[in-house]
């Protein structure tokens, strides 16, 4: 499947008729975006749940 995405990428940007590459292209910088969005949780998801914690404990303690 990405093979063939990636054949008929390059078939558009080589051609003289481009009509039809910017759907090609949308669909590449969408997959990196989510791939990048991906990547991002995974790496922060240790921070981000630690920050919840902390303040999820200050909340608690101010309520008392």
């Amino acid at each position: 499947m990405n093979l063939f995405v990636l054949k008929t990428w390059l078939q558009t940007k080589f051609a003289k008729d481009e009509q039809g590459a910017n759907l090609v292209e949308y669909i590449l910088l969408v997959a990196l975006i989510a791939l990048a969005v991906i990547a991002a949780v995974i790496f922060l998801r240790g921070q981000v749940s630690n920050k919840f914690n902390e303040t999820g404990s200050k909340l608690s303690n101010n309520g008392n």
